[in-house]
């Protein structure tokens, strides 16, 4: 019988819902001996850190155009197909993401704007280990390539034998990708962080990647290079009532489950006999599929939880802050207006995680470990810089100015308020 959480006591969520993810004290020494490696010995280090990781003695980190153009040919045309059809929704979702100046006069004669300009360099991560992620790069070259980025690295682990995935590099031709260099993990992030021969530094590192990729990105921020923001290993929660496909449901769960043996995927519902069934289906399904290893290990991390009453239900889905949130009740816009903290949102039986992941057009970078809570997945405006802009005519200081004054004395801060008073002095001396 598969056990269940039934009524869980709010004081005991934390608990209930904790995530499989190691403790950063438990990683955090391996990424700073990286990171001091990498900064000291460069693309010395990077060697050394791929071939003790990734079991591979490369000759150059860089993916040539011949490895690019054969890679595309052994990709087949049904594929390319799909990619492009990725492509265009994702281009399309993205695009629409654009807004408009703003452009203000806050009092007569004072004239405030915004305008957004790109980041001009920024490091792409692409995982690879059991399932390289082409898409990926759709998610992450896209919007980079709409903002305007001068310069995209990309950067992905080498196979055994220090090949890139096929796919990997017919979608970063595809993409307009023109620099892609065979390095993953930590070296990966250290070598964006502080630049090496091979590797440029950047200003803003992108992309998913399993716990140590994370505690990577967010040391590399302590070297004054920004991130998207940390996401690790997947998660998805589903919300569902008696009223869901139980076979449908356990098909969503699954999917997540078979990135890695760290992922987690939690079903909350009120209705018991949904959750049994589902856990039934979760079982036969997974014995239809290849990676059922990493399933098996995967799902151990797996909750099935029993409230009472769809409020308390949204009331712990806030509290946990799924990455990837499905919703497939008879109340699904309840729970619609109701969600403050997830990633992305799937609603309707019709709606699977996997539109998200691949094609519907939005995208797959999303805060996971509670992220969800502060942080937004990756979006056209991660790839950008708002910028304000203000101009003062006379007028404008005329009347500004007094209020500048006194708030700049009262501070203790006069040289703030005696560049306002000569102005002002000025503008009255030229009056006479």
């Amino acid at each position: 019988m598969e056990t269940l959480i039934k009524y869980p006591a709010r004081s005991t969520w934390e608990t209930v819902l904790q995530r499989p993810t190691q403790s950063v004290e438990a990683i955090e020494a391996i990424v700073n001996e990286v990171f001091l490696a990498v900064k000291q010995e460069g693309d010395t280090a990077i060697a050394q850190y791929t071939k003790r990781f990734d079991k591979v003695d490369l000759k150059s980190l860089f993916v040539t155009q011949e490895e690019v153009e054969t890679a595309s040919n052994l990709v087949s045309e049904d594929l390319k197909a799909a990619i492009q059809q990725a492509k265009s929704n994702i281009e399309v979702f993205h695009n629409a993401q654009k807004t408009a100046k703003v452009d203000v006069e806050t009092q007569p004669g004072v004239r405030c704007w915004q305008e957004k300009r790109p980041i001009e360099t920024v490091g792409l991560y692409i995982p690879g280990g059991t399932a390289p992620l082409f898409s990926t790069v759709l998610m992450l070259a896209v919007p980079a390539t709409i903002a305007g980025c001068k310069n995209s690295i990309l950067c992905t682990p080498p196979n055994s034998e220090g090949a890139i995935a096929n796919e990997i590099l017919y979608t970063a031709a595809l993409c307009g990708i023109t620099t892609i260099i065979k390095v993953g993990g930590i070296q990966a992030i250290a070598g964006l962080t502080f630049g090496t021969l091979s590797i440029p530094k950047v200003s803003k590192i992108f992309g998913p990647g399993n716990q140590y990729v994370t505690v990577a990105k967010q040391l590399a921020t302590k070297f004054g290079v920004a991130i998207d923001m940390p996401a690790g290993p997947s998660e998805l929660l589903v919300v569902a009532d008696k009223n869901a496909n139980p076979a449908f449901i356990a098909s969503d769960l699954l999917s997540q489950a078979e990135h890695g043996v760290d992922s987690q995927v939690v079903l909350v519902s009120t209705d018991e006999k949904l959750l049994l069934e589902t856990a039934k289906q979760i079982s036969i399904q997974t014995q239809l599929l290849d990676r059922k290893s990493i399933l098996e290990k995967a799902l151990e991390n797996k909750k099935l939880i029993l409230v009472d009453s769809d409020q308390e239900a949204v009331d712990l889905i806030n509290f946990y802050g799924p990455e990837h949130y499905i919703i497939c009740t008879e109340n699904n816009s309840f729970f619609v207006e109701n969600i403050i903290n997830a990633g992305s949102v799937f609603i309707g039986k019709y709606t699977p995680e996997s539109a998200g992941d691949y094609a519907s057009g939005t995208n797959h970078t999303l805060p996971t470990n509670g992220y969800a809570k502060a942080y937004s997945g990756v979006n056209l405006d991660s790839f950008l810089k708002n910028i304000s802009f203000q101009e003062i005519t006379k007028e404008g200081l005329v009347n500004i100015g007094n209020t500048i004054e006194l708030m700049a004395e009262a501070e203790g801060l006069m040289a703030h308020k005696n560049a306002v008073t000569i102005r002002l002095k000025s503008i009255e001396d030229g009056s006479k």
